[in-house]
């Protein structure tokens, strides 16, 4: 079975485990997208904050998300430091994949233990409202 672009979650997590390994838990979620973004940019990798993700509705634009981080035009994280994920955070990132051309997400929470979420969302699977 292959995983959809395996390499670069890959670094991904490496990357979100060394912060984590070195933050520890308790800050906010900007230190640790900065941090982030240090990590994977010494990878090598091409990254974009706070990413603009329009949002369409029968073809009209109806809102617009911000990802925290576009990971080689290929992966979107969306990063928590909270006590526990709900499903609420895997709905927002889901809805990232929903409005994008993206398929691939990683939810990311620096809490008191490291978790994380990889979603997956097919385009052909996606609906057709742009």
């Amino acid at each position: 079975m292959t995983i959809l672009h395996k390499d670069i979650t890959d670094k991904v997590l490496r990357s979100f485990y060394n912060v984590y390994n070195t933050l520890g838990y308790g800050f906010l979620e900007k230190v640790y997208e900065n941090s982030m973004m240090i990590e994977l940019n010494e990878l090598g990798l091409h990254c974009e904050r706070q990413k603009q993700i329009k949002v369409f509705y029968k073809e009209k634009e109806v809102g617009e998300y911000y990802a925290d981080i576009l990971v080689e035009n290929k992966v979107i994280l969306e990063l928590k430091a909270c006590e526990v994920l709900m499903p609420e955070h895997q709905a927002q990132l889901l809805n990232y994949l929903k409005a994008t051309e993206i398929e691939v997400g990683l939810l990311l929470n620096f809490g008191q233990k490291p978790e994380f979420k990889r979603m997956i969302l097919e385009n052909k699977l996606k609906p057709k409202n742009k």
